[in-house]
């Protein structure tokens, strides 16, 4: 069975801690899929927030997930405080690609890592819409 292939930058941009609740567990007894697309939704904002934006204002327009993907590495269990780390890739002229790492610190296991595509919106407009540079200059310069 061919699995997804998901490369990882050197660096990330941002990191956060996130525990592993109750409400987060499945009948499997460790975090569900679903949680996990919450876990990476948590972080999207936290460092959206760190670079002075929001996922409805990031300088005149909103961002909109169109793609996700995500390779599951290992299972995590309640109480546990996940590391997610965020990296921006792929800047181009209506979005970007926002890369994910989400790491157990207690065992070093690699949990998940991610990747979703986020395009600016105009939501009144229905419509996407060119990156406002105040996006571009809250992003930085992207690695490759």
């Amino acid at each position: 069975m061919a699995r997804v292939q998901l490369e990882l930058p050197e660096h990330f941009d941002f990191t956060t801690e996130l525990p592993v609740r109750i409400t987060d567990i499945n009948y499997g007894q460790h975090l569900g899929n679903d949680a996990l697309l919450a876990f990476l939704h948590e972080a999207r904002v936290r460092f959206l927030r760190s670079r002075g934006l929001s996922e409805t204002d990031v300088g005149g327009c909103g961002l909109i997930m169109v793609d996700a993907v995500v390779v599951y590495k290992a299972q995590a269990a309640y109480g546990v405080a996940l590391v997610v780390e965020v990296a921006v890739q792929a800047l181009e002229k209506l979005g970007c690609d926002l890369v994910y790492r989400v790491t157990n610190p207690a065992t070093g296991a690699e949990v998940a890592r991610a990747k979703t595509t986020l395009v600016c919106f105009d939501y009144a407009r229905g419509k996407p819409v060119r990156c406002p540079e105040k996006f571009r200059a809250a992003l930085g310069t992207v690695r490759a």
